[in-house]
């Protein structure tokens, strides 16, 4: 079973890309862990306007839900994940300000 297929999001597959998406801006929070992972990419995103792309790096397994579930909860879109060797990129749209 492929990581991808291991991992679900309300009952849907989360979107697993097959390689980066072009990026506005990156964060790095990799070594970050819950509640420290999502407050830096609160912060992030208020750097950037609306419409731009926030790209995330991470090896936290948590931020597979939590960062797509923080996405819903704060109105910005969820564009997908790649996944490297040894660690995550999460990417993120800014739809408000």
């Amino acid at each position: 079973m492929s990581l991808a297929e291991a991992h679900q999001l309300d009952g849907n597959q989360l979107n697993f890309l097959e390689k980066p998406l072009e990026a506005d801006a990156e964060t790095d929070i990799i070594y970050m862990m819950c509640p420290m992972h999502l407050l830096t990419i609160e912060d992030n995103v208020k750097e950037i306007n609306t419409g731009q792309v926030l790209s995330i790096l991470t090896d936290y397994d948590g931020a597979l839900e939590d960062i797509p579930e923080w996405c819903e909860k704060t109105g910005n879109e969820f564009l997908g994940i790649y996944e490297d060797d040894d660690h995550y990129k999460f990417f993120i749209k800014k739809t408000k300000e």
